[in-house]
């Protein structure tokens, strides 16, 4: 089985990705969201785009897939109670995602993929994450998903879990979970602050661990938001291996660039996962 991952898209996005992809034999392509940015015509239409991809695509929204720049900075400035005034706009928004994507858009649900006989469950987390300790755009997932709070959130990911039919999971968020790392250039290490810290959701941790005690193989957990390119410089580290899961950061931000048009291929036979950074020519 062959799985594409498309990290933060940020508006790069072409004609040619959709050609490629129709010729590349993925059992399904899973995108971790940011699909533009502040202005939410680009992100409708990159949604288009992806939503006429052939075969089976899952998509999870981004903290930029949705709320106006008034309520991304009230959540940057820990004042989330601010944003909260947003909540219509940003639940409206994101019907229309639901709407293009028809079908293709993930968040606290479960997606089976590839050939008959070989599945494996796609299990979409939390979105919009912005990562750190405290929920993302809550007046949103109150009132769209019932979470009220980070151990809701993970409540409701183990119903998620509890619903998989499949021995097989694969877990896809817009940010990583927790427990990986507190300095900069950990997979979802906090970069933007001296002090540094573990960035990652302590709500997809306990999704990822529940899964692994109800007997579920979780074979890889694909995430972004935290970009590979570190501010101030240097690179994270892209992947890492824990009890048998593999933790892949596909956050190669900008995604096309004079080395071509990134995206992460995963292939899994039985147990055995592989994976690679892929660039088709720009």
């Amino acid at each position: 089985m062959r799985l594409a991952a498309i990290g933060d898209v940020h508006g790069r996005w072409v004609d040619a990705d959709r050609a490629w992809f129709a010729g590349a034999d993925y059992d399904a392509i899973l995108v971790v969201g940011d699909l533009a940015g502040l202005r939410f015509g680009p992100t409708l239409e990159i949604a288009r785009q992806l939503a006429r991809l052939d075969g089976p695509v899952v998509v999870v929204a981004g903290n930029h897939d949705g709320p106006n720049p008034a309520q991304l900075l009230a959540e940057v400035a820990g004042r989330p109670w601010a944003g909260d005034v947003f909540t219509r706009q940003l639940a409206a928004r994101y019907a229309q995602l639901e709407s293009v994507l028809a079908g293709r858009l993930g968040g606290y649900s479960a997606h089976e993929v590839g050939p008959a006989g070989d599945r494996v469950t796609v299990i979409v987390g939390r979105p919009m994450s912005m990562g750190g300790p405290q929920l993302s755009f809550p007046g949103f997932l109150r009132e769209r998903f019932g979470v009220e709070d980070l151990e809701g959130s993970a409540a409701r990911l183990r119903e998620v879990v509890d619903g998989v039919q499949t021995e097989r999971v694969v877990f896809v968020a817009h940010n990583g979970p927790a427990g990986l790392g507190s300095r900069r250039a950990d997979p979802w290490g906090c970069d933007f602050r001296a002090a540094e810290g573990d960035w990652g959701d302590a709500d997809l941790t306990a999704a990822v661990a529940y899964a692994q005690a109800c007997g579920k193989r979780v074979l890889a957990v694909l995430a972004g938001h935290m970009h590979r390119k570190l501010r101030g410089g240097g690179d994270r580290t892209a992947s890492v291996e824990r009890d048998g899961v593999v933790y892949i950061n596909t956050a190669q931000v900008p995604r096309i660039d004079a080395s071509g048009r990134h995206h992460v291929a995963l292939e899994i036979d039985g147990l055995d996962v592989r994976f690679s950074d892929v660039r088709v020519p720009a």
